[in-house]
């Protein structure tokens, strides 16, 4: 959802900015203004306790109350889930930390198949829409800072809420931009040699390899590259296990954007990345020679942010 916002007039004649990417507007929900009234009152209102995740049912509320439920996560990730949804949730994140709010922020990932309930982030009755009912495709993710609100979960009217049941996975990230989408790979450029080494230093996997295969999913505009490593410098969940035909070697793989057009070939590259949403993303993946040179080089200057074994 980037680019500029344009200025959409809902039934209260109240602005609000809607990204064009989510195509024409949709009327105001016809419960937020009693949702959000009960809220403030604290009319009939549930709270939660402080937790990582939270899972919940609709059917804990009387059928002729629309009520709203509080809940708080103290994590920097963790999802929720809402089974039968009706009336609406707040889900306020409160996590455990030192950084100020507004170097934080907070990524979001609908689970497959969630549907019965809109997700927006609200300040001070404010809506923006992060995620419409029933929303599905690539580039699923939707990012904003911490100090930019709460998560408003309300579901939609349905005739049968049997079947249905919502959430998402969330993520709070350091330092990073607070975009409305943010890709979670690298961009489809080489990095340069400070990035390379700062990458090095900060990534959740680093490893020295070969791609041996690539697979393509373009109905999620993703590929998934598998790698045979040769150094295992670092890494986080087990991403790579040994391969099973021995010699030292580990085999797993990374995912990164279709659009970076990655094929098979020869020669060992240093990967790096994070993991996201329990999955390793791509970061820089500079070939092994010139990630040498560069490290090598700034060893020489005593620029270098962090020492790795080179043998």
């Amino acid at each position: 959802m980037r680019g500029a916002a344009r200025t959409a007039r809902g039934r209260t004649g109240q602005l609000w900015p809607w990204p064009p990417a989510l195509g024409p507007a949709p009327p105001r929900p016809p419960l937020l203004l009693l949702l959000l009234i009960m809220l403030l009152s604290g009319a009939g209102a549930q709270y939660s306790s402080d937790l990582c995740s939270w899972k919940g049912s609709g059917l804990t509320h009387e059928a002729h109350r629309k009520e709203v439920e509080q809940v708080y996560l103290r994590c920097s990730e963790g999802a929720v889930e809402w089974m039968y949804p009706t009336g609406a949730l707040i889900v306020n994140l409160r996590p455990n930390t030192f950084a100020p709010s507004k170097h934080l922020t907070v990524c979001i990932k609908p689970a497959a198949g969630a549907s019965g309930a809109n997700i927006y982030l609200e300040k001070t009755g404010a809506l923006r829409l992060l995620v419409r009912d029933g929303e599905q495709g690539p580039n699923r993710v939707r990012c904003f800072g911490l100090n930019q609100g709460a998560l408003f979960v309300e579901a939609t009217p349905q005739q049968d809420i049997s079947r249905r049941t919502t959430g998402f996975q969330y993520e709070l990230l350091h330092g990073r931009s607070s975009s409305d989408l943010l890709p979670l790979s690298a961009p489809c450029r080489p990095c340069s040699d400070t990035e390379v080494l700062l990458a090095v230093c900060t990534s959740d996997f680093v490893v020295r390899g070969s791609i041996q295969d690539v697979t393509h999913k373009p109905e999620q505009q993703e590929s998934a590259i598998h790698l045979q490593v040769s150094r295992l410098y670092r890494q986080k969940n087990r991403i790579f296990q040994p391969d099973p035909a021995g010699g030292g070697r580990w085999r797993g793989h990374i995912k990164t954007l279709l659009e970076c057009g990655v094929r098979p070939g020869h020669g060992d590259f240093l990967f790096t990345g994070q993991m996201h949403f329990g999955e390793a993303r791509l970061g820089c993946a500079p070939r092994f020679q010139d990630f040498q040179r560069a490290y090598r080089d700034a060893e020489a200057k005593g620029l270098n942010p962090c020492e790795i074994g080179m043998e």
